[in-house]
């Protein structure tokens, strides 16, 4: 897609709106969802529980860990990994998202068509953005900044798309602006039990014209950050019994004082949904069998759980200063610790 930057992160810009409408909704059109993979038949294989071990969806679809080590090592031993600081960081950076938006529909329905003032008071909010969770080592001064510039480009955006929409509907009533100028639900808490999923999930956002999931990265991109989608899709078509068939993971970035957006829409099909419960059932049998899956032959540096695979290796799993890099100490070039055979 690029890196238009047009609307907030969680809405698409004309460009891709038009390749979602033209492209992507019409290939899924063509290519139906299988009927035993769509979330309302969760009673049904392949789609039944097969193990009683009611999982995240974020521990299905974080393949971070390729042998899913972390998953036995947190629900079977009990260890808990301590957050990274690019997992610390990015749980500040979905706050302020939600936070913004969440203000922005609270000052709409106070105050209707007069709160663009208010509404462009946005940007220079001086709410707590997350500061109990910066520890000693972290990078107060970057995380700031970055808050900043997501405030703002969140707050600016919000305006426009306000003022387009009171430009088009002057006596427009608050519920309906709302509902037309951000409609998007943000940190949606749903229940996942039919499909042997934890219920108490929080999705980032859904979009709620079209039921599109969408899921917010402050990272690098990888395949597997479209199980978290579809593993959402699963659950709502299990609670209200209608298709979800489009994804969009939105990766955000920071360069310099600007952000940088792409997202990446996707249907979601018949392989991601197979994919996404064959995860559930592996991960859930390493579970319910307390299966030991074994260490990866690659381990990321930035696993929170290093110390505990390597714990003859301290000296080498020290918390490192890099933002974002790794637990580890490494060269330039590194980004894996290879396992010794």
């Amino acid at each position: 897609m690029g890196d238009r930057q047009e609307g907030l992160v969680y809405f698409p810009s004309g460009d891709e709106l038009r390749w979602v409408q033209r492209g992507l909704l019409p290939d899924a059109r063509r290519q139906p969802v299988a009927d035993e993979l769509r979330g309302w038949n969760w009673e049904r294989p392949p789609l039944k529980p097969v193990y009683d071990q009611p999982l995240g969806v974020y521990e299905i679809a974080g393949k971070y860990c390729p042998t899913g080590r972390d998953v036995y090592l947190r629900r079977v031993t009990g260890v808990q990994g301590p957050p990274n600081v690019g997992m610390r960081e990015g749980r500040v950076l979905h706050g302020v998202v939600a936070d913004v938006l969440t203000q922005a529909k609270r000052l709409i329905y106070m105050h209707g068509a007069a709160s663009l003032p208010f509404l462009d008071e946005l940007s220079s909010s001086s709410r707590d953005d997350g500061a109990a969770l910066v520890e000693p080592t972290f990078e107060l001064d970057q995380l700031s900044a970055k808050v900043r510039t997501l405030r703002r480009f969140e707050a600016r955006r919000i305006v426009e798309r306000v003022e387009g929409v009171l430009a088009r509907q002057p006596h427009v009533q608050p519920d309906a602006l709302a509902l037309l100028a951000l409609p998007v639900g943000v940190e949606v808490k749903l229940d996942g039990r039919f499909l042997g999923l934890s219920e108490h999930l929080a999705a980032d956002a859904v979009s709620l014209p079209d039921m599109g999931v969408l899921d917010l990265k402050f990272g690098p991109r990888e395949a597997f950050h479209r199980l978290t989608t579809t593993g959402y899709a699963l659950v709502l078509e299990s609670l209200y019994e209608r298709p979800v068939d489009l994804g969009c993971v939105v990766y955000a970035r920071f360069v310099q004082s600007r952000m940088v957006i792409e997202r990446d829409y996707h249907v979601i099909g018949d392989e991601l949904r197979q994919w996404f419960i064959e995860e559930r059932d592996e991960k859930a049998r390493l579970v319910a069998e307390e299966i030991d899956p074994g260490l990866p032959g690659v381990c990321p540096r930035t696993c929170p759980y290093l110390r505990t695979c390597y714990p003859t290796e301290r000296d080498l799993a020290e918390p490192h200063r890099i933002v974002g890099v790794a637990n580890l100490p490494q060269k330039a070039s590194e980004a894996t610790v290879t396992v010794p055979s």
